[in-house]
């Protein structure tokens, strides 16, 4: 058997989404992690939560990229597919390397699986020879959990979903990786049901031991940790950062945090994930519907809490009106938009970038709000902090936008240490025994109002949707207050740029042919595209917006430095259009709208074409 150096590998796992898919491929992730490999994943799952079993429709896959070095995307083609039937090697195998090892499960390949696939029997891909382009590992997956678990006192249906652990244990053996990350968490997870912990742990070995003494496989492959900035990483999910970067947010500002929403994919992780930390204060309410959800948050930030809101786009159409009252009474408050495919329901499993106009505009009325998006998911953290802390110093409401690739995607995330993250000073209002009436609605040099906690002596206002009278808060129904007010708003959401970092180039030269503008969850595929791009000696540069609006101040000058500007898009071209009519600037739009991410050769295709037009 031969030991092969490797740079960076791409595994898929794929199967029926009750064959555990996710959970193998997130142990596998966790692991890589700890060994000090950089990763990025991508889990992919149908949106029934039992899909047909054996259809294409019901495949569920996760795909992780790690390696010795620089990782930024989960990997165009993969290495490796594991494939536990054949509908999830239908899905996949264009994904696959030519050469690359395919170790499919034969139990899910018999008959009834073959005609779930729409496959003829005579053309089982097993048997009849379409597969003479790959490494093709056969192996009775099913057949040899039943056997080690033959005494386990356990039925067929608890046995068969320890099939996932031999595959895990399998793919450990093969990468050098230890599994003791993976006993510890069977043994937590499992450890009130000793005879399903121990079955686990059995197959878990079984998937190991095969590798070790079955003359099947003739490589085994290792991959270096990477070379990476010093400090302790966990590997972390995009929904997980953002319920982290709203509790340091939380610590940095002193003051509560109060989540209130409604459950919706692919924004429920982050109730999930917050509701677990009620020991920093943190208080989550599940509300009966999305509209409860932000005014029950629109209460907290007029009681003096860090108030955040979250949904999907679906969600997020049910809260405009709310979002209109939090703009009309300037309160902070954070709105969270996982994006996922739509209109409607969608594909709610699926990943995309259309809710940027939603966000700009969505709303009646002229109804200007903050708008930042996350660029991967450990950035999550950093863009979920520094929503709170916009919204709480300039007194407005906030979009952050995520989308289900980043959400639910994952990367190695280095702990910022709580010295590195800035304070967010909060100042109350205080009665001024100088001042005959409390005046809601007078500025500071950001144009925020003062935050007036109800019950504080001296303090009574009015608040509500009506319009507000400059500087005093009366209801006002004048034409030309109207006019102020509307041009005061959207004047305090412009000067934000003042506060926010200048727009730099991610990678490349500060003038060039192309400049590749992206924002949210595009940054991967397009970093990784330049790179390659410009290895190739093409003068083509990357930016990655992650202030939309306002827009960094120097944006529009650096977008007149390239002779064309290409906007890559999972939409149907949204971030095109606000930067034609903002900077006049013939902007290329290159959308994907396929529940899909781009792959970095589409990126590069796409530019090449564009260079040679």
């Amino acid at each position: 058997m031969q030991e092969q150096e490797l740079e960076s590998v791409v595994i898929r796992f794929a199967g029926d989404s009750g064959d555990g898919m996710q959970l193998t491929g997130t142990q596998f992730t966790n692991t890589a992690a700890l060994f000090g490999n950089d990763l990025a994943t991508f889990p992919d799952f149908p949106a029934e939560i039992r899909a047909p079993q054996g259809t294409l429709a019901g495949v569920s896959g996760f795909q992780i990229h790690f390696g010795a070095t620089a990782i930024h995307t989960p990997g165009d083609q993969s290495d490796v597919l594991v494939a536990m039937n054949v509908a999830a090697l239908k899905a996949n195998i264009k994904n696959l390397k030519k050469g690359g090892v395919i170790i499919a499960n034969s139990d899910g390949f018999d008959a009834k699986n073959l005609r779930l696939a729409n496959v003829p029997e005579a053309e089982n891909p097993l048997i009849d020879g379409s597969l003479e382009a790959y490494d093709v590992k056969t192996i009775d997956v099913t057949k040899i959990t039943r056997s080690a678990l033959a005494d386990s006192g356990l039925g067929v249906k608890e046995i068969d979903r320890c099939k996932n652990m031999f595959v895990l244990g399998l793919i450990y053996w093969m990468y050098h990786r230890p599994m003791e990350s993976s006993i510890k968490f069977i043994q937590s997870k499992f450890g009130k049901n000793e005879a399903v912990m121990n079955a686990n742990l059995k197959v878990l070995q079984a998937g190991w031991n095969y590798g070790e003494t079955t003359e099947m496989f003739a490589n085994r492959y290792n991959v270096a940790p990477a070379k990476m900035e010093p400090g302790v990483y966990r590997s972390i999910m995009g929904n997980e950062a953002v319920a982290m970067g709203i509790i340091a947010a939380s610590v940095k500002s002193k003051l509560p945090v109060f989540y209130g929403t409604y459950p919706i994919t692919p924004a429920s992780d982050v109730l999930h994930e917050l509701s677990k930390h009620k020991a920093f204060g943190v208080k989550t309410f599940q509300a009966e519907d999305e509209i409860a959800g932000i005014c029950a948050s629109i209460g907290a930030a007029f009681g003096g809490n860090l108030a955040i809101t979250g949904s999907s786009g679906p969600g997020i159409a049910l809260k405009t009106e709310a979002i209109g009252l939090a703009t009309m009474l300037e309160l902070p408050l954070v709105i969270i938009n996982v994006q996922r495919a739509g209109p409607s329901t969608g594909l709610p499993t699926k990943t995309e970038q259309a809710d940027l106009l939603q966000s700009f505009y969505g709303r009646n009325g002229e109804c200007p709000v903050l708008v930042l998006a996350a660029q991967s998911p450990a950035d999550c953290f950093d863009m979920a902090f520094e929503a709170c802390k916009l919204a709480l110093n300039h007194m407005i409401p906030v979009f952050f936008l995520s989308d289900g690739y980043i959400a639910n995607g994952s990367e190695p995330w280095k702990f910022p240490s709580q010295d590195a993250l800035p304070e967010i000073d909060i100042t109350f209002a205080l009665h001024n025994p100088e001042q005959s009436k409390f005046l809601p609605y007078q500025r500071d040099e950001k144009l925020a109002r003062p935050w007036a906690i109800p019950g504080t002596p001296g303090l009574e206002h009015r608040i509500g949707g009506l319009e507000k009278q400059h500087i005093t808060g009366n209801i006002s129904y004048d034409p030309a207050n109207h006019e102020f007010m509307v041009k005061l708003r959207q004047e305090k959401v412009d000067q934000v740029a003042n506060y926010i970092p200048e727009q730099n180039i991610d990678n490349g030269p500060e003038t060039g042919d192309v400049l590749i503008l992206g924002w949210g969850g595009t940054y991967g595929a397009l970093k990784t595209a330049t790179a390659k791009l410009i290895e190739e000696g093409h003068s083509v540069a990357h930016a990655h917006l992650r202030y939309l609006n306002p827009f960094p101040k120097n944006l529009g000058a650096l977008l007149r430095n390239y002779k064309k500007v290409v906007v890559p898009e999972l939409n149907n071209g949204q971030l095109v259009k606000i930067i034609r009519d903002k900077y006049f600037v013939d902007a290329i739009p290159f959308n994907k709208i396929q529940g899909q991410p781009f792959m970095a050769h589409e990126v590069i295709q796409q530019i090449k074409n564009i260079l040679a037009s």
